[in-house]
């Protein structure tokens, strides 16, 4: 793996704990990061604010489960707000302030709202040896019989740049 890429999911995770530990301070906690394409989808020249950023989020609380959401959620919608392609996704938990942080990989309805930015989207999965140094696979490679392979890309709603 290119050191570049390590770093991105590297940054990835610490954003995601850091705002564990702040936003949840005892008791459960979770968080998203996502990793948002710059303006000019990753050939960044350095000017006019276009660099890639990571954007987080957690799950909203509410008395009724069924009007819950994913704690990727909220990233997902900074994502179309700025109109940013999504490159990187990851999803962290843990129990209470002792537990150690455990990556989740995307549930099916997240990949389906991730499938919008391509199928190469790199999605931080479960692995038992991970640590703070997660496995990223490609979103393609999550569902590799996905229903989309039967149609044009061009037919799909999807992010263009």
């Amino acid at each position: 793996m290119a050191p570049a890429e390590r770093h991105i999911e590297e940054a990835l995770y610490r954003s995601a704990v850091e705002l564990i530990e702040r936003r949840y301070p005892t008791g459960w906690g979770g968080a998203a990061a996502m990793r948002l394409a710059g303006k000019d989808n990753g050939k960044h020249d350095g000017s006019n604010g276009s660099e890639a950023l990571i954007v987080t989020s957690v799950a909203i609380e509410t008395p009724n489960a069924a009007a819950s959401l994913c704690i990727e959620v909220g990233a997902m919608c900074e994502a179309m707000k700025l109109d940013r392609r999504v490159t990187h996704t990851i999803c962290v938990v843990r129990d209470d302030e002792h537990a150690p942080f455990t990556v989740l990989s995307p549930c099916g309805i997240c990949q389906e709202r991730l499938r919008y930015w391509g199928d190469d989207v790199m999605c931080a999965v479960s692995d038992n040896n991970q640590g703070e140094h997660p496995l990223f696979v490609p979103l393609r490679d999550l569902q590799p019989h996905h229903w989309t392979q039967v149609y044009p890309l061009a037919e799909l709603e999807h992010y263009e740049r």
